[in-house]
């Protein structure tokens, strides 16, 4: 048997990331909207090793993201900003674009490296890859199904990391859409730009599907829209543990607390209750039952593209 794989949950702040780790999550991914992309808060270097602090008490793991995409302008700052994670003692950054594992390497800086290239990240071949070139972890696309996640685990010569419980990303653009949208209506908005941000409550709906709500928000990164159900794996959790998967990730973007809370606290008896026994596993509904209750029903729980083709 393996080792236990981690929980892991991005945290918007020092309070949201102590409330996660009390409720069975033991790493968490942190950053700022400048290097980093849809996070659910902004925490700047100094927060950032606050949180080091907090989690390294509790025998948990930080991990900073700087999975923006890296212009010339941003180039000229990242190294500087990629010390500064090292003396926070992060232990590990998520990057998508070679230009934080370059600067990483030309700096000579001890971090480690997990690659994120979102939905492009799908066969082991390419994982291998960037294991060769520095990488520790390769953050799994969410486009893969279970026998494409299960079936490259042995394959790996790093890491994985899989998405199992929350929205997912559809679509993002340097440009402010909806803004421009706005603009081409000749409406303003009465407090600037934050009114399209994450607090807002924005969603989609296509004329085709009625029922279904894609949230929507707007930040300095450009617009971002969001999937219309959540991901959960929870039921078939033990696939994914037997083959081996490193680290699950819960999405807590666009959530609010008890509901990440409660999340995390179902996965973590999960993964608690097959590593106690794996032979003799059983999944307990009550588990599910419990992130029922607090769900969205405008929001449906889906098996997301575990059990589909591969669609781009």
């Amino acid at each position: 048997m393996g080792n236990k794989p981690e929980l892991l949950v991005p945290a918007g702040s020092l309070a949201e990331l102590e409330g996660y780790l009390e409720a069975g999550a033991n790493a968490a991914l942190i950053g700022e909207e400048k290097y980093g992309m849809r996070l659910p808060g902004i925490m700047a270097v100094d927060e950032i090793a606050e949180a080091v602090k907090l989690a390294h008490a509790r025998s948990a793991k930080i991990y900073a993201s700087v999975t923006n995409i890296i212009s010339n302008e941003l180039l000229a700052e990242l190294p500087l900003y990629l010390q500064r994670l090292e003396q926070a003692g992060v232990d590990g950054i998520q990057f998508g674009d070679p230009a934080v594992l370059q600067a990483v390497r030309s700096m000579g800086l001890n971090l480690k490296l997990h690659w994120n290239a979102e939905m492009t990240s799908t066969n082991y071949a390419t994982a291998n890859y960037w294991g060769s070139k520095g990488a520790s972890r390769v953050v799994l696309a969410r486009e893969l199904n279970m026998d494409e996640i299960t079936e490259m685990q042995p394959h790996l010569k790093l890491d994985s990391e899989v998405q199992v419980h929350g929205m997912t990303n559809i679509y993002h653009s340097k440009r402010r859409l909806v803004d421009s949208y706005l603009k081409h209506q000749g409406r303003t908005l009465e407090h600037g730009k934050d009114e399209l941000g994450k607090e807002r409550g924005l969603f989609l709906v296509e004329a085709e599907r009625p029922g279904e709500k894609f949230p929507i928000f707007e930040d300095t990164n450009g617009t971002h829209i969001m999937s219309s159900d959540d991901i959960c794996i929870l039921e078939d959790l033990h696939h994914l543990m037997a083959a081996g998967v490193n680290s699950f990730k819960i999405e807590t973007l666009l959530k609010d607390v008890n509901y990440n809370t409660t999340v995390i606290k179902a996965y973590r008896k999960a993964v608690d209750s097959y590593f106690s026994n794996p032979d003799d596993y059983e999944f307990n509904e009550e588990w599910l039952d419990a992130i029922r209750e607090v769900q969205d029903p405008e929001r449906e729980l889906s098996f997301g593209f575990f059990y589909k083709e591969q669609v781009y």
